[in-house]
């Protein structure tokens, strides 16, 4: 078993987790905080923007059973890297799209997973994805931790991230836990 770590960042952190835990090879993704300047912030701090942290799914996963080609695979599917620090209604520098690689493979491995869907066309807008430096990660409180499926009926789930869910399902469906 080769376990990994990769930190991502797609806007809010609901989905994303939630993604991500349905996948066979994910140990665990975890929603926290990463990339600001303040010390053990909280999620009102990261809301006010002023922290510079963005909202992250830490993942640990078995590289022999997922690749980390196909974790940026499904975190490019899962939200939209065209968009600077905003996803759909949530916008600040908290929702932005980064990738924050531990090292020169993962970075040069998020490098080449960017060149090959702009290179394929796969958006109308530049990719504006950022690639960050691993730094301090936050855990999110207790009560963000599998917000999204303990919460079905909070109208943003219900909405916004049960739906994104059910595609996601749908598209990757070899790729979920039994």
């Amino acid at each position: 078993m080769t376990t990994q770590n990769i930190t991502l960042a797609a806007g809010c952190f609901w989905c994303v987790e939630a993604a991500f835990n349905m996948l066979k090879g994910v140990h665990q993704a975890t929603s926290g905080y990463m990339g600001g300047h303040s010390l053990n912030p909280s999620y009102r701090d990261i809301c006010s923007g002023n922290t510079g942290h963005a909202e992250v799914v830490q993942l640990e996963f078995d590289a022999d059973v997922i690749s980390l080609q196909t974790i940026f695979e499904l975190f490019f599917f899962l939200h939209d890297p065209t968009s600077l620090n905003r996803q759909g209604n949530d916008v600040g520098t908290q929702y932005r799209s980064a990738i924050f690689y531990a090292d020169e493979v993962q970075l040069e491995s998020a490098k080449a997973a960017i060149k090959r869907l702009e290179q394929q066309g796969v958006y109308q807008q530049p990719i504006v994805t950022s690639l960050e430096k691993l730094s301090t990660f936050y855990p999110a409180e207790n009560y963000h931790q599998g917000y999204a499926l303990a919460n079905p009926q909070q109208p943003y789930c219900q909405f916004l991230v049960l739906p994104k869910l059910a595609k996601f399902r749908q598209q990757y469906a070899p790729l979920l836990k039994a």
